[in-house]
């Protein structure tokens, strides 16, 4: 069993990262022609905010989905395959790739389109393992002076019925591989908890358990490209299947930004203590980190916490908060891909607050029911700061929309404030009709009615950053 204990907190040098608040040197690009990889919603909100990009002349998407595939000419091409999505860059000469999910950069399809010659936005399947391994990832946060849960790797129920015990309730016991999402459990049973080490270690696999962190859940996105880093606009998503925060765990059920709950100077306590030392090790250990680091956080009593670094774009708080970028998107992931962050153009959001809600299919996150027509799509669209982005769907032989996974898509809007981009979201929810669906209705209500509560005061003495 491998212990890891609380990392002892240092602060990163400050040198080589940005809020994106100073002026810069703006990089004049020709015009981009790009490969987005993937078939899910933050798949289609990527590409969305691509063709908002005026240095983009065009954008192609492999699988892609119904929605993807009514903007931009989609591949039917095995998106996990390293061979076929190099093959399928280098015939389309495209000047840059970005990857979506998880599962095509663990598999090493960033580094056969390098190797090909062409930029791609996604971390090398070597630095992919911050997602693919959370004992790794332990392990470079330990290295780097992150704070993070304390946290034990069991490969057995012995040593796992023991982690718990040293850590109490509530238990957290974490799939040690990639789950979508869905590998972890968080529960006042010790039963549930070993039930759920157990069904890993069946798989082959092995478990973390950690140290249950109190305070409110943050996502963070940071650019990065090697060396420098960016942060983008923080958000809180919603992991569990029904109100209140109940039900098994999703790959998420809703998001909603900016957090104007968030204490002062977070975002760049969160580049000092995580991100950059994170980068910087990274680098060290000659596998630099080049795409978007998601930083999941805690914010507890004890200060900022990681609970957990994905390699990719979040599902669905990318929806939420490319809906507020008012910066070219494809300018700012050609220039990390080509480790020009520093060079790139200041971030700029709109004022208005974007909030996603998830409808799923019925008997999600397990079995989920797929196939159904999907009605009253073409309504939501012409509701006013609106929109649908398209997850689990594609098109039957008729052509008409059905549902094809378990996240079927979200309704995203944008408002004045919360209050009214919850009520925006709604309404459009209200208008899809797909049969056995199934959505939150408290998608950031405690927020938008100033209930949320933070006893965590950032350490660093910079300025919050206005998203």
């Amino acid at each position: 069993m491998t212990l890891f204990g609380a990392a002892t907190t240092r602060g990163g040098s400050g040198r080589r990262n940005t809020l994106g608040l100073r002026n810069v040197h703006k990089v004049r690009l020709e015009t981009v022609k790009v490969l987005v990889i993937g078939p899910g919603g933050r798949e289609h909100a990527i590409v969305r905010s691509l063709l908002e990009d005026p240095n983009v002349s065009e954008v192609h998407a492999a699988p892609g989905n119904a929605g993807i595939s009514k903007l931009v000419p989609t591949h039917a091409i095995d998106g996990n395959d390293p061979a076929a999505v190099a093959a399928l860059a280098s015939k389309l000469a495209v000047d840059l790739v970005v990857v979506g999910p998880e599962a095509p950069l663990a598999a090493g399809v960033s580094d056969a389109v390098r190797e090909a010659g062409i930029p791609v936005f996604g971390p090398s399947k070597a630095a992919a393992q911050l997602e693919a391994s959370k004992a790794f990832a332990k392990q470079v946060m330990a290295e780097a002076g992150v704070p993070t849960a304390m946290a034990r790797v069991a490969s057995n129920a012995e040593e796992a019925a023991d982690a718990l015990d040293a850590f109490g309730a509530p238990y957290v016991v974490k799939d040690d591989g990639l789950a979508a999402g869905k590998g972890v459990v968080v529960t006042d049973s010790r039963d549930e908890a070993l039930a759920h080490a157990q069904s890993c270690f069946d798989a082959g696999g092995t478990v973390v358990i950690e140290e249950f962190l109190d305070g409110p859940e943050v996502s963070l996105f940071v650019l990065c490209d090697g060396h420098t880093t960016v942060p983008l606009s923080p958000a809180q998503d919603f992991k569990r299947i029904f109100d209140n925060d109940e039900g098994p765990n999703t790959g998420g059920m809703g998001a909603y930004t900016p957090l104007d709950w968030a204490p002062e100077g977070l975002i760049q306590d969160v580049i000092d203590r995580v991100a950059q030392p994170t980068v910087d090790e990274m680098a060290r250990r000659g596998t630099p980190f080049v795409g978007v680091l998601y930083c999941g956080l805690a914010l507890t009593s004890r200060g900022v916490r990681v609970i957990e670094f994905n390699v990719r774009f979040g599902d669905p708080e990318t929806q939420a908060v490319l809906a507020r970028l008012k910066t070219p998107l494809g300018s700012l992931l050609l220039a990390a891909a080509k480790g020009e962050l520093d060079k790139a153009e200041e971030l700029r959001w709109s004022k208005e607050s974007a909030v996603a809600v998830v409808v799923a299919a019925e008997n999600y996150p397990d079995t989920p029911r797929t196939g159904d027509r999907i009605r009253g799509l073409k309504k939501v669209e012409e509701l006013e700061g609106v929109h649908v982005v398209h997850a689990g769907t594609k098109l039957d032989e008729e052509g008409k929309v059905v549902s094809a996974g378990g996240r079927v898509l979200a309704v995203v809007a944008l408002g004045t404030d919360l209050v009214e981009a919850r009520e925006k979201a709604y309404d459009g929810v209200e208008l899809i009709q797909l049969e056995g669906a199934q959505f939150r209705t408290d998608i950031a209500g405690k927020a938008s009615r100033g209930e949320i509560r933070v006893s965590y005061a950032a350490t660093s003495s910079v300025p919050k950053v206005q998203a």
